[in-house]
């Protein structure tokens, strides 16, 4: 049988405040199958877990479930337990779980949530094709003066006029994770991945751009439902090969021609309607060796091109080269402070005695640890995507001090 790979990262509330020594348990029709514990980051070992062949998330086909499902239960001193059912397994693919637990309400029982399936396998409404469309053709209502990727965004969970749907503020990587992760395969070509990574950034900077729920008076970013927007899922399992892509290229675009907004890159499973990117069609290009931009200009037009974004949001220092050892200067000295502070809520990264601003061999040790809890690719160098990994982290573990002590 085929095999996939699982890591549970267990927090308390949130990425600021891993919980080590929580109970973990893999189940699957109510039978138990692993039990075992995190480390001081928070991280299970890599747990190899029974799948269906790759072979069935290759094709288009309807009759097989591409990946398996399985049930995680956790459990902590102090913390409601917590269950998440549905947790998808990919032949060869490395899922990522993330499980944020709550202090024990006495009035709350266990905290039960499902993962809903893969839009590809799912049943799921289809795009409303409202006004929106029409404005596509002619000149949309700009907000913002340029294209930013915020901190956070705000995802309503229903549609937009559901006002009892609850709102979630996730950070901006971390959605566009869940909704590649939601709306495509993990087995999929690199190509294929990165193609539909950056048609799901520029919708979602669309939104950003134009601000089109709060100008029509929502409080929200964009909602989680494919009637309108993407299928954003609720603790939904991220797999590695799609958190890689994104953390290389969030900060990448398309848009169109002269047009100055993101563009609102429709998409559909399969499609010849001008106009959508077919993830299917999208796949087979990739097979044939199409690159990202050739993928995406297939569909969307020989205009298309990409561009970059500026990250806003509360980083300790603006991203300016990549540092590595050997490296002197004040960018070193910042990085050096921000990993010895992230190593009280991170203690397994060494810490850096003696912060000087020279990129010696400690600096290298700390920074290739914390590419290793948060996934990045380890080179011992910071590049954009550590930087900016560092920033959110470092921001998260400020906010959580401040409340403290506060």
């Amino acid at each position: 049988m085929a095999k996939g790979y699982l890591i549970v990262n267990v927090y308390s509330d949130s990425i600021a405040n891993p919980v080590s020594g929580a109970t973990v348990t893999i189940s699957k029709n109510n039978q138990n199958i692993i039990t075992t514990k995190t480390n001081e980051e928070g991280k299970t070992e890599l747990i190899t877990l029974d799948t269906v062949d790759k072979n069935y998330s290759e094709q288009e086909q309807y009759q097989v479930k591409p990946y398996e499902t399985y049930d995680v239960i956790v459990k902590a001193l102090g913390l409601t337990e917590t269950k998440i059912e549905g947790v998808q397994i990919f032949d060869g693919i490395q899922s990522i779980q993330n499980v944020y637990m709550t202090s024990i309400d006495e009035n709350q029982g266990e905290s039960v949530s499902e993962i809903s399936p893969n839009t590809l396998w799912g049943d799921y409404p289809p795009n409303i094709q409202e006004e929106e469309m029409i404005e596509e053709e002619g000149i949309s209502p700009f907000v913002l003066q340029r294209v930013i990727i915020p901190e956070t965004i705000v995802v309503h969970d229903g549609v937009p006029t559901n006002a009892t749907a609850p709102n979630y503020n996730v950070p901006f990587i971390d959605y566009i994770k869940n909704v590649a992760s939601s709306e495509i395969y993990s087995t999929w070509p690199k190509e294929t991945i990165k193609a539909n990574v950056l048609a799901i950034i520029s919708f979602t900077l669309n939104r950003i751009f134009t601000e089109w729920y709060q100008s029509k008076g929502f409080d929200f970013t964009i909602t989680a439902t494919t009637s309108y927007d993407q299928k954003y899922t609720k603790n939904g399992t991220i797999f590695e090969p799609i958190s890689t892509i994104v953390d290389e290229i969030f900060t990448n675009y398309i848009r169109s021609g002269i047009r100055l907004e993101p563009l609102l890159a429709h998409y559909k499973s399969s499609t010849t309607e001008a106009g959508y990117l077919s993830q299917w069609g999208s796949k087979e290009l990739g097979d044939k060796g199409y690159q990202a931009l050739e993928i995406l200009r297939y569909y969307y037009g020989n205009s298309i091109n990409i561009y970059e974004a500026i990250p806003e949001g509360e980083y300790p220092y603006s991203f300016t080269t990549t540092l590595k050892e050997g490296d002197c200067s004040r960018d070193v000295y910042v990085l050096q402070n921000v990993l010895n502070y992230i190593r009280g809520s991170y203690p397994g990264i060494p810490i850096i005695e003696n912060p000087s601003g020279f990129f010696d061999e400690q600096t290298k040790r700390a920074v290739l640890k914390f590419q290793s809890v948060f996934f990045l690719s380890q080179t011992g160098m910071v590049n954009q995507q550590t930087w900016y990994r560092l920033s959110y982290i470092f921001s998260a573990v400020s906010k959580m001090t401040n409340s403290i002590y506060s």
